[in-house]
């Protein structure tokens, strides 16, 4: 197993982190000095007040403080993504997609129940939501904000798109990804936008999307990930040769490489243990759970954050994944 980095909390925060039960998604702020935990059963978000450090030697991390937030629609909280510092999106299983703007002050150990300013519903004919799971957020050139997100079981990605500037308000929905997609658990959008990565929950694999061209429901993959166990959080490096998912169903983390491109089908060039197996055998309630869930890399690119229920947040050093 590969070694955490050690963090330095309060009992508060240990406390919080004990009491958010089930995780499923981790996120960092753009500006990376919050960081957002899904909250699947307990129906509330967590957000931590962190610093990274990115020292050449040991990269080291402190979260100073937290606040939990709560909101109607918040019923299985499984993904989230920040819009911008303040706003983020939450993905609601058993719900909507709500946009919330993160109370103003320090978080003080509060909690906070917020009324949403937007939502993406099922409701209407072209809401086309349906079980949404996991989101990612794309800026857009016009100044618009694209959700991407999987309707976990409608084997889809939907794109909605949402202007800041007129509070956030749905302007248009759409289907953007069918084909490949198996329940898909988790989104990522590389860095330059050409890439958008899809993990798929019932046939163990990540289906590879290029942006270069239009896509639509019929667009196949270009490139398929395979030897994943339940795969669930993934994300690109900044620099995008790499890919890190997430195996919900193993204690792992695999690498991939793009190497001439993401194109047909690949093998991860490493698989890195990062649950220990006592904390693994405890969360192995069925063949789907145990392992790692949540995954993100922090703004400086130096630092993987990893989230489960048995393990609700633990850090690695990034280079220890990909050299």
């Amino acid at each position: 197993m590969i070694p955490r980095i050690d963090i330095e909390m309060s009992d508060a925060v240990r406390g919080a982190l004990d009491d958010i039960g089930r995780t499923e998604d981790v996120r960092f702020s753009p500006d990376n000095r919050l960081l957002a935990i899904a909250g699947f059963h307990s129906r509330r978000c967590l957000i931590l007040e962190i610093e990274v450090e990115p020292d050449a030697e040991a990269p080291r991390v402190r979260v100073g403080d937290f606040m939990t937030l709560s909101s109607a629609g918040m019923r299985g909280v499984h993904g989230i993504d920040f819009i911008d510092d303040r706003t983020i999106a939450v993905a609601n299983r058993m719900g909507p997609v709500s946009i919330l703007e993160l109370p103003a002050g320090d978080p003080a150990g509060r909690h906070v129940h917020l009324e949403p300013v937007a939502e993406v519903t099922r409701r209407g004919r072209f809401r086309r939501l349906q079980a949404p799971g996991s989101v990612a957020v794309r800026h857009e050139p016009d100044g618009t904000a694209s959700l991407l997100v999987c309707n976990n079981y409608q084997d889809r990605v939907t794109r909605h798109v949402l202007d800041p500037r007129r509070g956030h308000r749905v302007e248009r929905n759409g289907v953007m990804l069918a084909r490949g997609l198996h329940v898909p658990d988790g989104i990522a959008i590389s860095a330059d936008h050409d890439w958008i990565a899809v993990s798929n929950h019932a046939t163990h694999d990540v289906a590879l999307y290029s942006t270069t061209r239009p896509l639509d429901h019929r667009t196949p993959p270009a490139c398929l990930l395979r030897g994943l166990d339940h795969p669930h959080g993934l994300r690109f490096t900044a620099d995008g040769r790499h890919l890190l998912v997430a195996s919900a169903g193993a204690p792992l983390v695999h690498v991939f490489e793009r190497g001439d491109g993401w194109v047909g089908q690949r093998d991860a060039v490493r698989d890195m243990v990062v649950v220990d197996d006592e904390t693994f055998r405890r969360g192995r309630h069925n063949p789907e759970e145990g392992g790692p869930k949540g995954l993100d890399i922090d703004r400086t690119d130096k630092v993987v954050a990893l989230t489960c229920d048995e393990m609700p947040l633990a850090f690695f050093r990034l280079d220890a994944f990909v050299g």
